[in-house]
């Protein structure tokens, strides 16, 4: 059998932002003393010139941002997502959102898969955050191949984009050669007829594996990965909610304000639908390792594949 291959998406990030520098001059990335983790180290050892370590200071390093963005500079802002979007969040409301100026954040580190640095690191609310945003783009990618594919895609698109980034290597699951990524636009992986698996970030590779196991009861998932969060694609949700009449959402995230909530905020809008939501229930992560957490907060395919059974 074939090795899968797995990579962080923090990885791909920092690949991305060299892989992009020649397409566009004007990009510059600003960290807070976390370029080894972050990953933007890359473009530093490539860009030199491009690159600026603001300390820790994540709230000045964004009022920094916002500067350069006025100078027709695209500024890339990062650090763990538990300071880019919770300690940042005034700055990067009141400094990026208010006057929608074009800088873009990698918040890497995100969610339960930070593993032993515990639940004072693991932020499983910045979606939420960066959702009420006006006008802010919310992307979690799946894997290497869409991470990289979301960095470019956020520098060709004009406004603020916050990008979720993950610690732990996670398998390349985006392989087919007719993949292709767009902003606002979600992705059927799978189709099926008796439940709606909708997820994103590391969960889409959760949910197809809770499918596959599915199909083995004779149970049809329709599987769609929503990359982004915001603006979400409703078109692909109403379609299949339509069709399947139940929806099971699954995130590295707080069920309040995440993926889960967004998904409810379509269906309750236009087609009320019975709705589960995995993820982290109101509550705080712990000190672990990642993949023990993942399996104990019911993340990985086996925990999906139960609740679904149960919400069926």
């Amino acid at each position: 059998m074939e090795e899968i291959k797995k990579i962080a998406t923090r990885e791909s990030y920092g690949n991305a932002l060299v892989e992009c520098a020649e397409d566009f001059p004007q990009l510059v990335v600003l960290d807070a003393d976390l370029a080894g983790a972050t990953k933007t180290g890359t473009f530093k050892k490539a860009y030199p010139d491009r690159f600026f370590d603001c300390g820790i200071a994540e709230c000045n390093m964004t009022g920094i941002a916002a500067g350069l963005a006025t100078c027709g500079k695209i500024p890339f802002i990062s650090s763990f997502a538990m300071f880019a979007a919770g300690r940042n969040f005034e700055q990067v409301r009141n400094s990026i959102g208010y006057p929608h100026l074009n800088v873009k954040i990698g918040a890497t580190h995100a969610g339960i898969t930070v593993g032993e640095d515990g639940a004072t690191h693991q932020c499983n609310e910045d979606i939420a955050l960066m959702r009420t945003i006006p006008g802010m783009t919310v992307i979690v990618p799946s894997d290497d191949i869409e991470a990289r594919a979301a960095v470019r895609a956020a520098l060709e698109m004009e406004g603020p984009v916050y990008l979720r980034f993950g610690r732990a290597a996670v398998p390349v699951i985006n392989t087919g050669d007719d993949y292709s990524f767009k902003i606002g636009k979600g992705v059927k992986l799978k189709d099926g007829k008796d439940v709606t698996i909708v997820a994103t970030g590391i969960c889409v590779d959760s949910a197809l594996k809770a499918a596959e196991k599915l199909e083995a009861d004779g149970i049809s998932a329709d599987v769609i990965n929503i990359h982004t969060i915001k603006p979400i694609d409703k078109e692909i949700i109403l379609e299949s909610a339509k069709k399947t009449g139940k929806v099971v959402t699954v995130e590295e995230h707080s069920v309040i304000g995440g993926l889960g909530s967004a998904v409810c905020d379509v269906l309750s809008e236009e087609l009320p639908t019975p709705v589960k939501k995995i993820g982290m229930q109101d509550m705080f992560g712990e000190s672990g390792p990642a993949g023990e957490l993942v399996k104990k907060y019911g993340l990985d395919g086996e925990g999906v594949y139960n609740t679904v059974k149960a919400f069926l």
